[in-house]
């Protein structure tokens, strides 16, 4: 049977489960399942009562921090992108909430489906606006513009919207302003200069029927990228569950995860650990690579000397903030690591924004756990036991199937 009807075939039995999913998701989520398990303590009802009152985000797919300590919160659910300073206020920094292609200050700009966020040096954001295959630029004073891409898919090279994109999912940036574009459904890495030149910086071999990349090595569906001090480049090659490294120029390899492409949540030497559908990466000063592992509902380590580790979660949908392997999350999506090497997480499945400090400690630091788009200060939960819920997501639904 045709590769690409396979393909293709995957991707439409996909959309069908997403949308039967989204239907299901209209209703307002509490932060407390059914099937939970539930502290019974008057205190913590009393703290449950509250929540509506804090701040609200719908399936966060991105965060990124600046070098003064704000989160940015590529809010995807809702269309916006948020701000979390470093006391706490949680605000709405650019977009109106409504799906949309507007370039603009703030709320007059819009977006659809953000989904990548980062930050460069001079406090500059640059967003992946998936359902809209541009790559954004948001100013510190919150001006929003479009860099690359036009209103139509594809995987043209050029200047500004001269070029397209096909569902780009993340974008990083390095200390020169180029920044790394993960072009999710044309499985490639793009790359754009500060001048507004896309070219595709890493691709399968397309020309014939053998790959020129080394033996189990090709892109996937990658959704997530990151660089490190010494400019290579990390990808989630999110359909293979595997982590790939390009280096300065441009050679490919398998970093973490089995050529085979298997599924698991195995630790150990690079070559044979396992993950399942990695859809994020982030890299700190010294090296060590922080991966979003999806439907394991876990945040993984891979130290410079590929030796990966479980760095929080216990592996089943949950919420709640420990330390390490005590702590849990439901569908960890974007990653991003401060100066100080603290780790945040965009909880997707739980609406919320985590942090997990170099010694694992896991605090809950924005959201309410319910789907909404409220803002004001945010107060960190303190009960350690409001969610427990014992089962494993069996499929990331914040990645769309690609596009016909």
């Amino acid at each position: 049977m045709n590769q690409g009807y396979i393909k293709q075939l995957f991707y439409t039995v996909l959309l069908i489960f997403s949308i039967t999913c989204l239907f299901s998701a209209c209703k307002k989520r509490d932060i407390i399942p059914n099937n939970s398990t539930l502290d019974t303590n008057t205190a913590a009802i009393d703290s449950i009562a509250k929540l509506d009152s804090l701040p609200s985000f719908n399936s966060p797919a991105g965060v990124a921090v600046d070098a003064a300590g704000n989160i940015y919160v590529a809010d995807y659910g809702n269309n916006l992108i948020r701000k979390i300073t470093p006391a706490g206020v949680v605000s709405t920094f650019a977009g109106s909430g409504n799906q949309g292609i507007t370039d603009g200050a703030g709320t007059l700009a819009s977006f659809d489906a953000p989904t990548g966020i980062t930050a460069d040096a001079s406090g500059n954001l640059y967003v992946a606006d998936a359902g809209n295959n541009l790559i954004r630029k948001i100013t510190p004073a919150g001006v929003v513009s479009t860099i690359a891409g036009s209103d139509t898919t594809g995987s043209v090279n050029g200047i500004g919207n001269a070029a397209s994109f096909y569902d780009p999912l993340s974008v990083a940036v390095d200390g020169s302003g180029n920044l790394y574009v993960a072009d999710a459904g044309n499985d490639e890495i793009r790359k754009i200069t500060s001048g507004g030149t896309v070219t595709t910086f890493a691709a399968n071999d397309t020309s014939s029927t053998a790959s020129s990349l080394p033996v189990g090595v090709f892109f996937n569906n990658p959704t997530g990228v990151t660089l490190d001090a010494s400019g290579n480049v990390y990808v989630a090659n999110y359909l293979n569950n595997t982590i790939l490294i390009i280096n300065p120029a441009g050679t490919t390899s398998i970093f973490a995860g089995s050529a085979s492409g298997q599924q698991g949540s195995a630790n150990g030497p690079a070559a044979s650990a396992t993950f399942y559908f990695p859809n994020s990466v982030a890299a700190d000063a010294s090296g060590n690579v922080y991966v979003a592992d999806g439907i394991n509902n876990l945040i993984r380590k891979i130290t410079s000397g590929g030796i990966v580790s479980t760095f929080a979660g216990d592996g089943l949908a949950g919420a709640v903030d420990s330390t390490g392997t005590n702590a849990s999350f439901n569908g960890p999506a974007g990653l991003a690591v401060d100066a100080a090497g603290n780790v945040y997480v965009a909880d997707s499945d739980n609406n919320l924004i985590r942090k997990i400090t170099p010694a694992g400690v896991v605090t809950t630091i924005a959201g309410n756990g319910q789907q909404g788009a409220k803002n004001g200060i945010a107060i960190a939960h303190r009960n350690k036991k409001l969610i427990k819920i014992n089962s494993k997501n069996t499929l990331n639904l914040l990645y769309r199937p690609k596009r016909n």
